[in-house]
């Protein structure tokens, strides 16, 4: 039902229309996480194999360079003068300007650096003794270097084990995520678009006693209940249908054989609104139990002029603005016709001209039709700001409100039954638009 205002930045909106949702194979998405896995893996691990294999190599010249060089410094402290190094790679320079020409600038710049790439394919390490100032070792590695010259070579190795390693990972990432999905599908095929009442009995045996038996067990439980429910709703709609239809088909009677006692031009205002008020129930009782029952849309559906639905509204709710400075304007559009059920129409038009003309205290209410969409505004205080994102919700209702809170409820399951689109916003009142397929 309608209440106080809202901004229409928050304008509840039922669309008819749905969006499909794309759904994505579990056991493919097992399969290329654990590629992916896999592959980074391999090349953390090739990463960190290189790195150590160079780290080798280099601590391995080191330590030959550093024994060289306390073997050249202890000789010289005995015999004060410095003997020629042992291995033909290494030299003793006694001055950064004499150190070999691909390498003494980048060493000036950068003293405390040990390793050098020379020209020509030429490597360097570099050792300043410690107790002897400006006395350099250098050693010309090239020939010893093992792991650089195989770098292609152990990179393509590394590339061939990393591709060997995937598809190794591929067949047994497939075969995990066949075993693992494979319950999955059949329980999503055991449910997927099949209605509870259809589903087997107990289904949930079949399923391995693991997290997809705890889903499968939960499922049969939630089916099992939804069953019990439709099972009591179908009785509830059985027994409503006997217990209101009655009545009201006693009173439309009693209404006929009154008239037939009395004269045709005796006017009783009390038996005229007694008889539409039974005719308006009886199309009421209709409307609710086929949205209860779920019948086709397209029963009973045909095309009919809307204009003499809403003025039969406007005089059926007309009690509510007795005494209100009220104008209610029907837009001449109105006279068109719309593709539905007449008793559903009725049904909707009631609720909202009602709501229009119980909380609008004075002003207008306008009714017109665009482009096969109603529309009704009025002048009242709107929808609640708090209420305004759960307002077809059943019985929420606002602070003025004297109902309990279903009239907007109705209207949303009517429109969703009929394929139809509802849209509530406020502007200088509030204004609701159904458009009609």
């Amino acid at each position: 039902m309608k209440n106080n205002k809202l901004n229409n930045s928050n304008q509840p909106h039922i669309d008819k229309q749905t969006h499909s949702v794309k759904f994505h194979s579990l056991s493919r998405k097992i399969v290329s996480q654990f590629c992916l896995f896999t592959l980074l893996i391999s090349a953390v691990w090739g990463a960190f194999s290189f790195i150590l294999m160079y780290n080798i190599e280099d601590e391995f010249i080191e330590r030959e360079v550093r024994q060289e060089a306390q073997y050249l410094q202890q000789t010289y402290d005995q015999n004060k003068q410095w003997p020629a190094p042992r291995v033909s790679y290494m030299k003793l320079y006694f001055s950064k300007n004499t150190l070999p020409v691909d390498i003494k600038q980048r060493y000036i710049a950068e003293p405390q650096r040990k390793e050098f790439a020379g020209e020509n394919g030429r490597h360097y390490h570099l050792l300043a003794l410690p107790k002897s100032e400006n006395v350099y070792l250098v050693a010309e590695v090239s020939e010893m270097l093992l792991v650089r010259p195989f770098t292609a070579g152990i990179l393509k190795l590394m590339l061939i084990s990393g591709l060997i390693l995937v598809l190794l990972a591929f067949f047994i990432a497939w075969q995990l995520g066949r075993k693992t999905a494979m319950p999955l599908k059949q329980l999503a095929d055991l449910v997927n678009g099949v209605a509870p009442e259809n589903i087997p009995d107990k289904f949930a045996e079949q399923f391995p006693n693991n997290e997809i038996g705890i889903l499968a067990q939960t499922l049969e439980s939630a089916m099992t209940r939804i069953n019990q429910s439709l099972h009591r709703e179908k009785c509830f709609t059985r027994d409503v249908s006997h217990e209101l239809r009655t009545p009201v088909a006693i009173i439309k009677n009693a209404v006929e054989v009154y008239r037939n006692q009395h004269s045709a031009l005796e006017n009783n205002p009390v038996i005229d609104r007694i008889s539409q008020a039974s005719t308006q129930m009886e199309q009421t009782v209709t409307t609710l139990l086929a949205l209860a029952r779920e019948e086709h849309t397209e029963a009973h559906k045909k095309h009919i002029k809307i204009l003499p639905l809403i003025e039969q509204s406007i005089i059926d709710q007309h009690h509510l603005i007795n005494n209100k400075p009220i104008e209610v304007e029907v837009n001449d559009n109105c006279d068109a016709e719309v593709y539905a059920q007449s008793g559903m129409l009725k049904v909707l038009l009631d609720n909202l001209v009602g709501n229009a003309f119980q909380y609008t205290q004075e002003g207008k209410v306008t009714i017109e039709m665009r482009n096969n969409k109603l529309i009704i505004a009025d002048t009242g205080p709107g929808i609640d700001p708090s209420i305004s994102d759960k307002i077809t919700e059943p019985a929420v209702k606002g602070s003025q409100s004297t109902g309990y809170g279903f009239g907007l409820s109705i209207v949303k399951r009517l429109c969703e039954h009929q394929n139809w689109t509802l849209v509530l916003s406020n502007e200088v009142g509030a204004k609701i638009s159904i458009t009609f397929e």
